[in-house]
């Protein structure tokens, strides 16, 4: 009995430290690099304040510390393909409710039912 509060006194250590990471380098992220927040729905605003390359690496930078982070301190082990196509999904279904992302088997299982 021991064993299992440690366990998980330590796993609930890990989620805190990792969510406190995450937040950190999320909240830093745009501050950072000093670009207006625009609406979703105006593509036409977005694209006039289209970042320059320095900052799109600036923030693949931001999306590679987030990601080693989460695969190194995850409660559960995962894998990179998961992260990978679960940020993809996040990033599609954060434009509108009607974009998502298939990957392989999902693409061949709507083929079967359609």
């Amino acid at each position: 009995m021991m064993l299992r509060v440690t366990k998980a006194a330590r796993t609930a250590g890990r989620m805190v430290a990792l969510s406190s990471a995450l937040i950190l380098a999320l909240s830093a992220g745009p501050a950072s690099t000093q670009q207006q927040q625009m609406p979703k729905t105006d593509p036409k605003a977005a694209a006039a304040t289209k970042p320059t390359p320095g900052e799109t690496y600036r923030m693949l930078n931001l999306f590679g510390d987030v990601f080693e982070r989460v695969r190194r301190n995850y409660v559960e082990e995962v894998t990179d393909k998961q992260l990978i196509e679960a940020a993809i999904q996040g990033m599609l279904s954060s434009l509108d409710p009607h974009s998502s992302y298939l990957n392989e088997d999902s693409f061949k299982d709507m083929q079967v039912q359609t």
